[in-house]
């Protein structure tokens, strides 16, 4: 991954990637039905990272390809708990944590600044003619978007978690 960005910014471009999330040790129930869903809230705090483009639990866009009897997770009982062996939903079952890891995937763009000449519109002229960013610009945002990914999964696991009581308060108005 080292090698493959800085070849690209060697080559004045940029590269996007997907980081991987895995939660572990979360209760069942976090989350609603319907509104505020986990999943929901989840892709809603990844969509306001900017760069991001996609994301995915589970199985995700694979799943669209599946049948439901390659698709649902079986259920059984292992060391007097419910468990599955597959996890294709991602940990988050009609948008609650299912005890499964939550398994999420998260798709950056490449950056758009790039020491490669484009081209652009003049909007004065109306004609098009040749766009050259100079500067310092990442070649890709991925590795600096991981601690930014764990902490908007914390942040909504947290602030599911106070929603059902889980977790208490530590300030009280009065």
């Amino acid at each position: 991954m080292a090698q493959a960005i800085a070849n690209a910014k060697n080559q004045g471009d940029t590269l996007g990637g997907v980081i991987e999330l895995v939660a572990t040790g979360l209760p069942v129930g976090l989350g609603e039905p319907v509104f505020d869903n986990l999943d929901g809230d989840l892709s809603k705090a990844f969509f306001a990272i900017p760069s991001v483009k996609a994301v995915e639990f589970g199985a995700g866009f694979q799943s669209a390809k599946m049948r439901g009897s390659e698709y649902n997770d079986p259920l059984v009982v292992h060391d007097q708990k419910v468990t599955s062996p597959t996890n294709n939903a991602g940990g988050i079952t009609g948008g609650l944590s299912n005890g499964q890891p939550i398994i999420c995937r998260i798709a950056f763009r490449p950056p758009s600044s790039i020491a490669i000449p484009q081209t652009t519109v003049n909007l004065q002229t109306m004609k098009e003619e040749p766009l050259l960013i100079k500067g310092r610009f990442d070649a890709c945002v991925v590795p600096r978007a991981v601690p930014i990914v764990e902490a908007m999964t914390t942040i909504i696991l947290a602030d599911h978690s106070l929603r059902a009581g889980m977790i208490g308060t530590i300030m009280t108005c009065r």
